[in-house]
């Protein structure tokens, strides 16, 4: 049965931090998942931790906290969900409808990436592999029908409306990864005055713009005093500003990562204004209402989706006892067959064609009819009827 664990809405950015899986760690932890599971698909991103699996044991979601080596007392923290209500939970995901952003357009692309590292490591395989295509397959026809990416919303873009806002243009952003990227491409769009990306590896920025100046990540402390406003989405499993290396001046500040960039103290120090990405639904978006009625408009695309997969599932059931039913048909087939060889050469083919012809004819007539009579009798003919009347098209 598929089923997935994920981390409740209400939990606090405290907990999830622990229940984190960041990008470096994905591959392990899917390899630690397949010695308990048949199946697995981590989907991790700054706002959640889900697992996808496949498992019928009920000790199951016990045996993934010590895999992962998670505090077992936080699984009051987690929901699973099991069968159709895993499918339904991930078709909407995908689509945006389970986004603290509405909508929000980088969830796809997390999904296709979450996808892509278990199909690299085999870890899913055939339920799993087409749930994930399924979903992927939805979640672009959402966003070609709804139009929701003309509604553009993400953290990313949420912060930097918010800055610019303000009045800032001397930004900061910290990491250059898929956030990173896309913060910085927001940034560059305003009119601003300076972009300072700060990198490990300076190879990884490729922005030919005079604004965007690269500084090494150990030189951060440095930098500070000339930025405005700092934005950090790195996938470090530590924090990376502290308060001690920060300068004496108003600064806002942005973490969008889950473990969190920035030490608490520092959101205590009245020069410092600090959002976490349990704060951003708290900053106004004038465009709020207009993907509400998109995605409400576009519901449909998602329950079709859902009760096509649900369709494939159920049918995909049946795989045993249809081939069960092949294999007997070709061992009639078979038997006659070497009839045929052993008799051609002292018989008249055309009659001994007919015989084994009729014989295998009948081996399936006699039987529907026997099996007829039988449910006859248990007063279920009528439902047998219509069935056999299926199988031989009357």
């Amino acid at each position: 049965m598929i089923q997935l664990i994920g981390l409740k809405h209400d939990v606090k950015i405290e907990i999830r931090e622990k229940l984190s899986i960041i990008p470096k760690r994905q591959e392990k932890s899917l390899e630690a998942l397949l010695s308990i599971c048949e199946e697995a698909v981590i989907l991790s991103t700054c706002n959640r931790t889900e697992i996808y699996f496949k498992s019928m044991d009920d000790e199951i979601i016990k045996k993934i906290f010590k895999a992962l080596n998670w505090d077992e007392n936080l699984i009051k923290c987690v929901v699973n969900y099991k069968g159709d209500k895993a499918v339904q939970h991930l078709m909407e995901v995908v689509c945006g409808f389970d986004s603290l952003l509405l909508g929000e357009d980088q969830i796809l692309g997390q999904v296709r990436d979450a996808y892509e590292i278990a199909k690299g490591l085999k870890s899913n395989k055939k339920e799993l592999q087409r749930l994930f295509e399924n979903a992927i397959a939805c979640g672009k026809h959402f966003r070609t029908e709804s139009k929701i990416s003309e509604i553009p919303v993400s953290s990313s873009s949420m912060v930097v409306k918010k800055a610019i806002e303000i009045g800032h243009k001397k930004f900061m952003v910290l990491g250059y990864g898929a956030v990173g990227e896309l913060t910085s491409k927001y940034i560059l769009e305003k009119n601003i005055d300076v972009l300072y990306i700060a990198v490990r590896d300076s190879k990884k920025v490729n922005i030919e713009d005079p604004r965007v100046k690269i500084i090494p990540f150990n030189d951060l402390q440095k930098y500070y005093e000339y930025a405005d406003c700092v934005i950090s989405c790195t996938t470090a499993p530590h924090t990376v500003i502290h308060l001690d290396d920060l300068p004496n001046k108003s600064l806002l500040l942005f973490d969008l990562a889950v473990p969190r960039d920035i030490e608490e103290i520092v959101s205590e120090n009245p020069l410092y204004e600090v959002y976490d990405i349990d704060m951003l639904g708290d900053i106004h978006d004038a465009n709020y209402k207009r993907r509400v009625a998109s995605m409400k408009n576009n519901r449909y695309i998602v329950d079709k989706a859902i009760k096509d997969y649900i369709e494939w599932k159920t049918i995909e059931e049946l795989t045993p006892f249809i081939k069960k039913i092949r294999h007997i048909g070709d061992d009639v087939y078979k038997e006659r067959l070497t009839t045929f060889k052993h008799k051609k050469e002292t018989k008249d083919n055309e009659k001994l064609a007919e015989v084994l012809l009729k014989s295998t004819s009948n081996a399936y007539v006699n039987r529907a009819i026997v099996v007829l009579k039988e449910e006859h009798l248990m007063g279920r003919s009528k439902q047998c009827e219509d069935i056999i009347s299926r199988i031989f098209q009357q």
